[in-house]
């Protein structure tokens, strides 16, 4: 499904819930009160800005007594994204992000990858996949980088551990060419980067991966990602201890000054190898 098709299913997803809001003669507010979320949410989904988890949409026709119909078409909407179930959501977010910070321990963060190398990586994961397969995974990260193109780009910060700079995903060849394209964007003055040195040692995050947003008109969220799972929270205790280890993996890095000649001198080894 294509992401114009997409948006117009969520946009209809939306006027269902306010149709039969209102035919139940509730309030965003009352509504939102009965699923567990603000009525500032129930108004959002009503407008297709923020897309609903699955157990909002579950507990939504139970409230509305809709027979299972909005958790069918969520089902639908997420199974049609090019994305894993556990993350499309977060793909839609980062479109409407005003600020994204995230950690990566391993990789380059998507959002900062050439093709090849999301490809490499996409492959090592999935060796017997199709290339259309691949070519349609590929795009679709490809897509979600569009969000710096815009006049309303995220102000986007990104710490990574030196791990990610030394792996060789590709050979060395692309990853001279990823790394080449992380500095540029810096220099553009696109995003910041910073980098996590193996000489500092032990950090606030030492295995997952971690994105904050923060939106205009409704509250930050958090993600975080392991093998084959990944949850998007937006507790506000949640969110405010999530900002807490991030300032420590901030504190932990270095400058982007330093990061950058770092990120460069990498590439510039790989080059020569």
């Amino acid at each position: 499904m294509a992401n114009a098709s997409r948006q117009a299913a969520w946009e209809f997803w939306g006027t269902e819930l306010k149709r039969r809001r209102e035919d139940a003669g509730l309030t965003q507010e009352a509504l939102g009160g009965m699923v567990f979320v603000s009525g500032g949410y129930i108004g959002q989904f009503e407008q297709a800005i923020r897309k609903p988890q699955l157990d909002v949409a579950i507990r939504i026709d139970g409230v509305l007594q809709t027979d299972g119909f909005f958790e069918r078409m969520w089902r639908r909407l997420i199974g049609a994204s090019p994305f894993e179930s556990y993350f499309a959501a977060v793909a839609e977010l980062e479109a409407l992000a005003t600020r994204i910070c995230e950690f990566e321990s391993v990789l380059v963060p998507g959002l900062l990858q050439t093709p090849a190398y999301t490809r490499e990586v996409m492959l090592s994961a999935a060796p017997f996949a199709p290339d259309e397969e691949l070519d349609e995974k590929v795009s679709a990260r490809m897509e979600r980088a569009q969000i710096f193109k815009g006049p309303a780009k995220p102000e986007y910060w990104a710490i990574v551990h030196e791990t990610a700079l030394r792996i060789p995903v590709g050979g060395a060849a692309r990853m001279a060419e990823q790394l080449d394209h992380v500095a540029a964007l810096v220099r553009s003055r696109q995003v910041v980067v910073q980098v996590i040195p193996y000489a500092q040692g032990a950090h606030a995050v030492m295995s997952h991966s971690m994105k904050l947003m923060e939106f205009a008109d409704a509250p930050p969220t958090v993600y975080t990602e392991g093998l084959f799972w990944g949850q998007l929270l937006d507790d506000p205790t949640l969110v405010k201890q999530a900002t807490a280890t991030y300032d420590l993996l901030r504190a932990a890095a270095l400058s982007p000054e330093a990061s950058l000649s770092l990120i460069e001198s990498a590439a510039e080894s790989y080059r020569n190898t």
